[in-house]
């Protein structure tokens, strides 16, 4: 590598983009709201099958079954949607270009 005098550094040319951690930790609990959606959905699909033990005396009944299998879903659809917004914010924000996400999922 040539080292000049004059005064021109070449890593100046690159703008540092902002911080991204926040983005990371909000898609952090993203994931761990989908799924314990998952987990919800499936304790609430177990009473409605007849095994009934899964959240104990909680969801002992078919009405607050389908109000868990409902409530997990719901939870998973809203994590997913949370993630999936982080990651594109992570990937260039909301000024910078994008690529087709066809071509992103091929890059990942």
């Amino acid at each position: 590598m040539k080292f000049s005098d004059d005064g021109f550094d070449a890593r100046r040319l690159r703008s540092h983009g902002a911080s991204v951690w926040r983005w990371r930790v909000l898609a952090a609990l993203a994931t761990l709201a989908a799924a314990g959606g998952v987990l919800l959905a499936l304790a609430g699909m177990a009473t409605l099958l007849g095994h009934p033990a899964a959240l104990g005396p909680l969801n002992a009944g078919i009405g607050a079954a389908s109000i868990f299998v409902l409530c997990g879903l719901g939870l998973l659809w809203g994590g997913v949607s949370v993630w999936r917004r982080c990651r594109r914010m992570r990937r260039g924000g909301a000024g910078a270009l994008r690529m087709s996400p066809q071509l992103l999922k091929k890059r990942d």
